[in-house]
């Protein structure tokens, strides 16, 4: 069905921009990913970008389900306000943003929230204020960057502001020039960058920028731009295939080995010196934020001091440190000989330290997701590469992970690992799917016991609510113990035991033969004698095995097989 053109731009066009963003942002991922050659061929720059837009989207989301709650209590008028939806885009732009482009792209959007937010109490905006906005994105993310580099993604926001600028005042003329303007930049990178020339390739932070565009065309005036094959992400010339350009393009053996990445609390004053102590460790500095919070991201040799700079700058958390995998950078490789590859391996996403442990002791090479800091590709990527294996079975164990665990296991794919993706929603489905893994098996046949063990375990969890919101089952309040069964809220209530009993009580009244409890280091200590007790006493022939998670986020994990 065809988009709704949005005659001003608003609260609800924000929230239809970032939804269309979104879904141009998957679709166009992999194409992305594969042209990635700059500043570091590491092949996530469209996973990085549609995650970074996704954590926009859901914070625009909240903003409106927040004010459903209050509309239905009688608290609210029409609908959220533009500058409460666009601050929303940006701050979960901010705080979700990866890799070098989505950090450039979460100033871009902030940098439009300040222009539109700027209205005051204006419920839209026109064509001027858009116009003003896309000018400020393109100057406020120019300004992040320590050392801008024409052929890049600023590049493609500047190009887009100034044809923007020569537009009318109505939204839909200013999106559709701002996107021609931008495609042409983009076309026009290869030759501006030789390392994207040698690749035969555009730059992959335009090309998502401009599919950020093209969504915000579709917006304005309710469908899609003409397209055709103008993107252009392989220029004519460019038979090479950009993987193969890596150690030519962007993966230079004397660059930096690290990818540094964290959000900060602190001052405006001691981020200006960070900037200075960072710029000085390595290079690809961009720090976006303001008011307090700020997002980090460098590319440096020395990942603990690029850290240290952080604590004495304020209060850096959500750290996330990813090997670029150029090889033994710094180390001729002489001096013991290259480890034989296993033939299979098993890698999976944890959510605590007991279960880390678990997996590991089943023979599992893990990756540690901690509470609200989910894994990126290049992090799946490495761990896959520190499998060491030919063949690989992934566990993403979390259903908001499926496009990163896809696209990490393309990215292995391509390095000559024959990966097989299982779609494990949580890691009590992992738990069963490990349970029949057979190495010795032929390959597909141990994928498929895998994911049939794995599909027929039912999961749940046990958790508590951080804030007032509609649910499934009903309105809960900041602090109510919520029951998920599948992903889905099931039930609400004060009492973490009578949850948990509840949420088992409904899960096994279709059967099982064996449930699984992990539990985390805030639930109740008796909770599990409770549970197990139940059954006993209640369901005859069912077993029921307990593990200690650690901070996993969720009070309790449910599995029924």
């Amino acid at each position: 069905m065809a988009q709704v053109p949005q005659r001003f731009f608003d609260a609800l066009a924000v929230r239809t921009w970032c939804g269309l963003s979104l879904r141009a942002l998957g679709r166009a991922r992999e194409e992305i990913d594969a042209i990635n050659v700059y500043p570091v061929a590491d092949g996530d720059t469209g996973t990085n970008l549609y995650l970074t837009v996704e954590s926009a989207a859901a914070a625009v989301e909240a903003v409106f389900a927040a004010h459903e709650v209050d509309a239905g209590a009688g608290d609210a008028e029409d609908g959220p306000s533009l500058a409460d939806a666009v601050g929303a885009m940006a701050h979960g732009a901010l705080i979700g943003a990866r890799g070098n482009s989505g950090t450039i792209l979460a100033q871009l959007l902030r940098g439009m929230a300040q222009v539109l937010s700027a209205r005051g109490d204006s419920p839209h905006t026109g064509g001027s204020g858009l116009r003003a906005a896309l000018r400020h994105a393109a100057e406020s993310a120019r300004n992040a960057v320590a050392r801008p580099v024409e052929g890049t993604v600023l590049t493609v926001a500047s190009a887009a502001a100034d044809a923007a600028d020569g537009a009318g005042d109505d939204c839909a003329e200013v999106a559709r020039a701002a996107y021609e303007g931008a495609r042409a930049a983009l076309a026009a990178t290869p030759g501006q960058l030789p390392v994207l020339e040698r690749a035969g390739v555009v730059d992959a932070g335009g090309h998502g920028l401009v599919t950020v565009l093209a969504a915000l065309v579709e917006t304005c005036t309710g469908r899609p731009p003409e397209t055709g094959a103008v993107l252009h992400a392989r220029v004519e010339h460019g038979d090479a295939d950009p993987a193969g350009e890596c150690a030519a393009a962007g993966a230079d053996e004397d660059g930096p080995a690290f990818e540094v990445i964290y959000l900060l609390e602190a001052e405006d004053a001691a981020v200006a010196r960070l900037r200075q102590r960072l710029d000085a460790l390595g290079d690809s500095l961009v720090v976006v934020g303001g008011d307090g919070l700020w997002n980090v991201h460098v590319h440096v040799d020395d990942a603990g001091a690029a850290v240290e700079a952080g604590v004495e700058a304020g209060r850096p958390y959500r750290i996330r440190i990813t090997h670029f995998g150029h090889g033994d950078v710094h180390t001729t490789g002489a001096e013991r000989p290259p480890r034989e590859r296993a033939q299979r391996a098993v890698v999976a996403v944890v959510p605590g330290e007991g279960l880390a442990e678990l997996y590991a002791g089943a023979g599992a090479t893990t990756l540690l997701a901690r509470p609200g800091e989910p894994p990126a590709s290049g992090e799946l990527v490495q761990a896959v590469r520190r499998a060491h294996a030919r063949e690989v079975v992934l566990l993403p164990n979390d259903a908001e992970l499926r496009h990163t665990a896809a696209a990490a296991a393309e990215q292995a794919r391509a390095e000559g690992v024959r990966v097989a993706l299982i779609p494990t929603r949580s890691a009590v489905q992992g738990i069963a799917a490990l349970a029949v893994h057979e190495a010795e098996r032929r390959f597909d046949e141990d994928v498929v016991a895998m994911t049939s063990a794995a599909g027929a375990t039912r999961h749940a969890e046990v958790t508590v609510a951080e804030r007032q919101s509609w649910t499934t089952a009903g309105i809960c309040q900041a602090g109510d113990v919520l029951g998920l069964i599948d992903g889905d809220v099931a039930v609400i209530g004060p009492d973490v035991s009578r949850v948990a009993a509840t949420v088992l009580d409904r899960m096994l009244s279709a059967g099982g033969e064996l449930v699984t409890l992990v539990l985390g280091d805030e639930a109740p200590q008796d909770v599990a004698d409770q549970l197990e007790a139940r059954v006993r006493e209640a369901y005859l022939a069912v077993d029921t095995v307990v593990y200690r998670g650690g901070r996993q986020g969720a009070l309790l994990l449910v599995g029924v097989e």
